[in-house]
């Protein structure tokens, strides 16, 4: 007891002594970023030239709602592609996943709020309420709860404020520089020991959260009767990029923890199935509880035309994070009749000769699905056994590092096909 007593002690000592004796290097007027100066993708044969790196100026904090933070790392998403070729019309510093550390808040912030926030390690949440904006008298009635959400108050506003900005793609200066200001409600303190590769990837497993706490999946149904008839859901998974695969470690967990928790439950539902176009990248979720497929399994014929009839309206849930607008079409006829087909994909194009006859005909309910719950992702990271589940290894998912003077390179290699997740490193920590 007094040996686990000291090494707490010592502990809480080094890190207050890291708070009191860590000297306050002023900080500079300016910084480097990656600005995109285009909110038109076709204004540049490649996408990548309506970006630039640029020294600007440092960014001011404007009340003291808001914190100053020293970008660590950074990851590069599909979205911040796609923004470069014209979604959401975007201009300004570019990115969203992030650690960084609280450096400074606003000099009238409190003394409690200043020694609660300064040095600490931070994710956040990357859309920005109207209740944080200085300029505005009145808020909507999401962010005051005039619309009496309640409960799920919170998650309205955390996503769903139409006067929002959203960190790197709606009004609202990005991640891709060495600082950025962030809401300090937005903020997420990051578990001490927990690598800041393996940080950054709080916001894209977080969006994959979100499926589960919009409850569009149930492996169980809670239904004694219609769970001794059919289990629970059958789910496909289309999409074996970044967002596919950190959709399928969530929900095949969630399937492992369901079926260990009514493992008396007949006929036990099949566990949810990945499809992707890449082995190598489909063998990298093998032991979390999904099953992985080559998405050419769901045709019956090589030029993919017809969906196999083993495939066809066969899945309750069906989740598409192809990333590719064509995507969509393969969805709609896995997904069975009056199923849930969960969009996860932002393209900038348009889906080429679409038609929402199948959603209509077959009554599908289609849900959007963005931003999740980041302490949530944050606990699942840093668990390393929960319920014998197999603990996340989001390190294997980094293809390579970049630093900031190299981000048109860093966006070049996250393009390839063959490529994971590329960071962004500022500085280590």
């Amino acid at each position: 007891m007094i040996i686990w007593v000291s090494r707490v002690f010592h502990r809480a000592l080094l890190k207050l002594s890291a708070r009191t004796i860590m000297p306050s290097s002023p900080l500079p007027s300016s910084m480097k970023a990656f600005v995109v100066q285009s909110s038109n993708g076709n204004t540049n044969p490649n996408p990548l030239d309506n970006g630039q790196l640029m020294t600007i100026p440092l960014p001011t904090i404007p009340s003291t709602k808001y914190a100053l933070i020293k970008v660590l790392r950074a990851g590069i998403c599909n979205t911040d592609l796609e923004i470069l070729q014209g979604y959401m019309g975007f201009t300004g510093t570019l990115g969203h996943e992030f650690v960084g550390r609280v450096v400074k808040l606003h000099d009238d912030a409190s003394d409690e709020l200043k020694e609660q926030w300064i040095n600490e390690r931070v994710c956040g949440d990357i859309n920005l309420g109207c209740c944080n904006d200085v300029n505005r008298n009145a808020f909507c009635g999401v962010c005051d709860d005039k619309l009496a959400y309640d409960g799920f108050n919170s998650k309205m506003s955390r996503n769903h404020c139409p006067n929002r900005t959203v960190l790197g793609i709606l009004n609202q200066d990005g991640t891709f520089a060495e600082y950025m200001i962030l809401p300090i409600v937005n903020l997420h303190k990051v578990p001490e020991g927990m690598p800041n590769e393996v940080a950054v990837f709080a916001e894209p497993l977080a969006a994959a959260c979100r499926i589960v706490e919009q409850g569009l999946v149930h492996f169980t149904y809670a239904d004694i009767e219609r769970r001794s008839a059919r289990g629970g859901d059958k789910v496909a998974i289309l999409g074996d990029g970044k967002l596919g695969l950190c959709v399928s470690e969530i929900l095949g967990r969630e399937y492992l923890s369901s079926i260990a928790i009514f493992d008396a439950a007949k006929p036990q539902p099949p566990a949810p199935i990945l499809f992707g176009k890449h082995r190598d990248k489909l063998d990298l979720v093998a032991d979390c509880g999904v099953q992985t497929r080559l998405v050419s399994e769901c045709y019956q014929d090589d030029e993919q035309k017809q969906v196999s009839s083993d495939h066809l309206n066969q899945y309750d849930v069906v989740i598409d994070a192809t990333g590719n607008p064509n995507g969509l079409k393969l969805s709609m006829s896995l997904c069975r009749p009056m199923g849930v087909l969960v969009l996860k994909s932002t393209c900038a194009a348009g889906v080429s000769g679409f038609h929402s006859a199948p959603i209509v005909i077959d009554e599908l309910m289609v849900v959007g699905s963005r931003c999740g719950p980041i302490e949530r992702a944050l606990e699942l990271m840093s668990a390393e056994n929960t319920a014998n589940l197999p603990p996340f290894q989001m390190e294997k998912y980094v293809t390579k590092t970049f630093p900031l003077g190299q981000a048109r390179e860093a966006l070049a290699c996250a393009a390839e096909k063959s490529t994971m997740k590329v960071q962004l490193v500022m500085e280590e920590d």
